[in-house]
């Protein structure tokens, strides 16, 4: 049986990655023990990206890498991520504000609402970024690919690691380059605009990834991807809310969600939508007719895995975890401590809300178990029959 190479796909939204690794666990639990990494290539994207390294350092014993991932977000709190004391909060707060009424001091100055230097200590304590080439070199990987924004060009760039044989790419507004994936892309594609700070890489400075990302499903299939695994985060994906009457004027908190969840949210929302539009033409044309006219287009076989319930919603159940200094921070801007709305769900990074998405990623995944194993049945049948 052919094996086609199998492609996951992370996509970004702070604390709310916690729901990956969950889903991740339960495929762990569901596929056969003894079984090699399942995944050949991996794109993650923002907090996605940072799952996505963790596991392609650990691709000769993806397991290991599962549990080592689970432990960490497990155990996080805020104070892992963003200085969370008073001092730290409240300088971040004061140079951001100064900087919009006044400009800069200094052009290097970094513009941000909060400190995110514990997470760069954090991150090069728990991620082994010198075992990724190995594993590529042994076949345990085919490439892993970290999504930034360049700030100057406009540009979703692709920094990948991979196989020899893979070609950078360019598209309108999008490309992929072969790098060594180090901790500056990793910093760079979790760089919220305006709450953490950019970050720069050779001649740019680069922010999250997941701003201005056309299709977020392109990188994986660049680099080689027949059938792709989507993990999202959305938790409101293909339900139509209903529109209730609106008393008030939204809130900053309620319009900042709005941007976030425009720049995390929809864009994959929309590329998976896209994908499957492709997919159902795809099955139309006959065979013998693809194979007779060139065709830049080829069927994906997609499984999307998203959360069940709103986590806006779990995060207003978690809202009393939230660091102090920036509860302060955030006063006016008509958080709700009820509804979870705004930037609430991007930043908690407590041990409470973490482990309710993790167990709410493992919970889902479980659910639709058959689905995972059919997904991956050629995968490790072909493997078997080698």
């Amino acid at each position: 049986m052919e094996v086609r190479k199998t492609g996951l796909i992370l996509s970004g939204g702070g604390a709310r990655a916690a729901y990956q690794v969950g889903v991740l666990k339960a495929i762990h639990r569901i596929l056969p023990k003894g079984t090699y990494n399942p995944f050949d290539i991996i794109s993650g994207t923002s907090a996605g990206a940072i799952n996505g390294v963790a596991l392609a350092s650990y691709a000769e014993n993806y397991r290991i890498g599962i549990r080592h991932l689970e432990r960490i977000w497990m155990n996080f709190s805020c104070d892992h991520i963003y200085r969370t004391d008073f001092s730290g909060v409240s300088g971040s707060v004061a140079r951001l504000t100064r900087t919009l009424l006044v400009g800069r001091g200094y052009r290097n100055d970094p513009v941000s609402l909060l400190n995110n230097t514990p997470l760069r200590g954090l991150l090069s304590d728990v991620i082994k970024f010198a075992d990724i080439q190995p594993a590529i070199d042994n076949g345990a990987l085919h490439a892993i690919a970290v999504n930034c924004s360049g700030l100057e060009t406009g540009e979703s760039v692709s920094f990948y690691q991979g196989h020899y044989s893979i070609n950078n790419w360019q598209r309108e507004r999008r490309v992929g380059v072969r790098s060594r994936i180090t901790l500056d892309h990793l910093m760079a594609s979790s760089a919220i605009p305006m709450i953490f700070p950019a970050v720069k890489i050779h001649r740019e400075y680069f922010a999250d990834g997941a701003v201005r990302q056309l299709a977020p499903l392109s990188p994986a299939v660049h680099l080689g991807a027949e059938k792709i695994l989507v993990i999202g985060v959305s938790g409101t994906a293909h339900r139509r809310k209903q529109r209730t009457e609106t008393t008030e004027y939204p809130s900053p908190a309620k319009m900042m969600g709005h941007m976030l969840n425009a720049a995390f949210l929809d864009s994959m929302e929309t590329d998976v939508e896209r994908l499957r539009r492709i997919n159902r033409t795809l099955e139309k044309i006959p065979a013998s007719v693809r194979r007779k006219e060139p065709m830049e287009l080829k069927p994906i076989e997609l499984l999307e895995i998203s959360p069940s319930c709103s986590i806006d919603d779990l995060a207003g159940e978690h809202a009393d975890e939230l660091p102090q200094a920036l509860k302060l921070a955030l006063r006016g801007s008509g958080n709700s401590s009820h509804s979870g709305s705004g930037i609430l769900s991007y930043l908690l990074f407590s041990q409470g809300f973490c482990r309710t998405l993790i167990d709410l990623g493992f919970n889902d995944a479980m659910q639709r178990a058959e689905e995972i194993r059919a997904f991956f049945a050629d995968h490790f049948t072909g493997h078997e029959q080698e």
